[in-house]
């Protein structure tokens, strides 16, 4: 299984803007610490403002931020909003099939088995988890400092 580069990037965006909080983060700035494209990168937030993951201040000092507190966001949360579908086997998606086995396989039964451990695993890592070097990272992305003592 391989993820979307949206999903990359929209998992990247909040851990931007958790480097970042207090501070609203130009979409500007975080596409360029990603080598990114505004308009690829205002696509990936939509879905993340959508379902109240990020949230928009619009005029000239705006930007984005956390909705929600970094700790309350989890992988699983981001990666369910961007990936279309989770189908490990063509058995997963339902419908017609050319296996014969459909229905009786051990399998289809491993691979559901699988899928709900990496589940269990996006589901116990939030942005925060991945953000606890902020200094490192706000280094790493560009970020300035501007006098704030951080991790």
């Amino acid at each position: 299984m391989r993820l979307t580069r949206q999903t990359s990037y929209a998992v990247r965006t909040l851990m931007y803007c958790a480097i970042n909080a207090p501070d609203l983060s130009r979409v500007a700035d975080i596409a360029k610490a990603y080598g990114i494209s505004e308009l690829f990168l205002f696509k990936l937030i939509k879905p993340l403002v959508e379902n109240d993951i990020l949230q928009t201040v619009r005029g000239r000092h705006g930007g984005v931020r956390l909705a929600r507190p970094a700790a309350d966001i989890t992988l699983l949360d981001v990666i369910s909003l961007t990936e279309e579908n989770f189908a490990l086997a063509e058995c997963f998606e339902g419908g017609e099939t050319s296996c014969p086995l459909v229905g009786g396989c051990e399998l289809n039964g491993a691979l559901h088995e699988a899928l709900e451990a990496f589940f269990a695993v996006l589901r116990s890592y939030t942005i925060a988890d991945l953000t606890d070097k902020r200094r490192a990272m706000r280094s790493r992305l560009g970020i300035e400092m501007l006098g704030l003592e951080l991790n």
